[in-house]
Formats: C-alpha cells, structure tokens, sequence
C-alpha cells in the first residue's frame, strides 16, 4: 500500500492526488486534514487529520496560539509549534497508519517528509515553483528518495534542485483533464474568469468594458456562490480564459490549449510569479501585471485572442501516468 500526504490549503493538492492515483496499481491511504472528496473510489482509504494550526482556548479562558509557540523551530522547519495538542495527534495518526505501507507521497510539507523517512518509508517529495532554499525545504530535499516537480524541465528555474538532479522527476503539468475531449467552440469574443484572480472591483470594471467592446464574459470561482465543480467545458469553449499561475490552473489551460492572461498570486516563495515568468518566457500566456487594472486586463485579452500558444511544452499529456511510474519505480 502506498501513502500519499494531500496538503490541505486550497484545491490543487487534492486535485492532483485524483489525477495520479488512478495510475497507481497499488492500493492508496491518504492522509489529510481534508474531508473525503466527492466520488473518490472505495478502493481509496481516506483518513482525516486532525487540525494543528487552530488556536485553542485553554482552560483558565486564555487563548493558546501556536503562531507564537516557535512553529518554526527557529526557521529549521515550517510548522512545528511546541504543545500542540492537534499536531502531536496529527502525526501520531500518521505513524499508526504507516505501519502497513511501502512508500509515503507527500504533496506538500516538509515535516512529513522528514517524518515518514524516519518511519523508514520510502518517501516521495512533491514540489513546486519558487525560490525553494530555505532549511526546511533543504531538509526535506535531501531526505526524499524521490522529488516530482509537475511542471516541464527546463520550464521553471528551481535551484534548488540543481544540485539533486539524480533524484528528481519532471512529469510535467499534472492535469485532471487529459485526454479529456474539449467542449464545442463557444460564440467569439468571450472570455472566462476562472476564480479570485481580480479584485472584485477591477474584475466588475473589467467585464463592463468588455461588454462595450463586443466580449460576452462569465466570471466562476470568486466566491463560494459561483464555484463549480467541473470547469472543463468553459475552459475548452471560451475565447480566453483569465486565470491565476497555480500549477494545477496551469496545467488545466495546457490540457485545453486555452488562450489565456494570468495574473500571478502572492504565494509563499514566490511560485506563482516563476511560473508567470515561465510561461511569459515561451510564449503561452499573456502575463498581467498584480496590480493590472480594468483597462489592462481589456488590453490583454485582446491581444490574448490571436495568440496560438504551444501548449504541448507543458507536458500535460501522459503526466500523471508518468507520476505514478515513478512513484513505483521505486517500490521494493
């Protein structure tokens, strides 16, 4: 059996557990603080974590943050606060449902890294864009038997990783959606937002002038009452699509060979912005400045609508299959 890690911030750590665990021809327990996702297979066993970054109040009535409890361990590790009772629970879980495994993904944290190695599993590190130099990082880098950066070589600078070549696997842009036949072609000059890439305002602004130029627009994902579970169909039938630089977003408009404008994110490590400069480098997407406003976004997807972006640099194609294959590889 094969553990894998799912990082709970945000989507894209999850999303690309469901892209690759399919090719596995190993069973599969994930661990995560997130809840189980919608239709995942029986086959898959899913363990709930319990929370180790709450504040907790005591029982004199005074808060407990663990900000404040040296999570840092004095910047050698990125989140492990003395006298939590959540992150002790947390990794107690973890060694309790390690006992019967093979090998440990971990998508993403470097204590888990360092934890399942001294589990004595063999250890998969994914990682991800973005100047990556810090201890903890380093740490988790050299105990990791493997490294996956799903992203193609050579696409985003990671120096990091230069001096750990021998173990690193560039599977390219791990997309749920490959191979997955695009939507029909929608009526010309329109364009998506796909989540809280703008400022509501700018984003409002945005669409009203569009509107005055001929653009039919859809904005999904700002807010929770515009979520959708499946984008494919919008993705693959718009004109372009305006989009952040997260490496899952990235991926899916490679797997729809999208015209697209991203507007890189404030991230930790700078990974959003690495990969807009990535992909400014090799021509796929038009690259919006952070504080782009109405009329440069207007701009943009003008001149977004005649690109024909090469896509195919991404390495979407096959990516997670090529994932699983090295994840395996390394199996007894």
């Amino acid at each position: 059996m094969i553990g894998w890690y799912v990082h709970h911030h945000g989507y894209g750590h999850v999303a690309r557990f469901l892209a690759v665990h399919p090719h596995l021809r190993q069973p599969v327990r994930a661990f995560s603080s997130l809840p189980r996702p919608t239709g995942l297979g029986d086959a898959v066993e899913w363990i709930v974590l319990p929370d180790d970054a709450d504040a907790i109040e005591r029982e004199d009535g005074t808060v407990f943050d663990p900000r404040e409890a040296d999570p840092t361990v004095r910047g050698a590790l990125h989140w492990a606060p003395h006298d939590h009772p959540g992150h002790r629970a947390r990794l107690a879980r973890i060694a309790a449902g390690a006992a019967d495994l093979r090998a440990m993904v971990v998508d993403v944290s470097a204590e888990v890294v360092a934890f399942a190695r001294l589990l004595g599993l063999r250890t998969v590190a994914v990682t991800q864009p973005g100047e990556r130099t810090d201890e903890a990082h380093a740490l988790a880098y050299d105990l990791a038997d493997r490294i996956l950066a799903p992203w193609a070589h050579g696409a985003v600078p990671a120096g990091a990783l230069a001096t750990r070549t021998d173990r690193v696997v560039w599977t390219g842009g791990i997309s749920r959606y490959d191979g997955r036949a695009a939507a029909s072609p929608d009526i010309e000059r329109s364009v998506l937002f796909l989540g809280r890439v703008l400022d509501d305002d700018v984003r409002r602004d945005a669409e009203a002038l569009l509107a005055s130029l001929g653009w039919r627009t859809r904005a999904v994902g700002h807010d929770a009452a515009s979520r959708i579970d499946d984008p494919w169909p919008l993705l693959t039938s718009h004109t372009v699509v305006v989009s952040a630089a997260g490496q899952n977003s990235i991926a899916d408009l490679a797997a729809a060979t999208a015209r697209a404008v991203v507007v890189a994110q404030d991230r930790p490590f700078d990974e959003q912005r690495h990969t807009a400069c990535a992909l400014h480098r090799w021509n796929l997407a038009r690259v919006a400045p952070e504080d782009v406003d109405a009329e440069g976004v207007a701009a943009l997807i003008e001149a977004a609508a005649t690109d024909v972006p090469d896509w195919s640099r991404w390495q979407v194609a096959g990516a997670a299959q090529r994932a699983a294959e090295a994840i395996e590889a390394m199996l007894p």
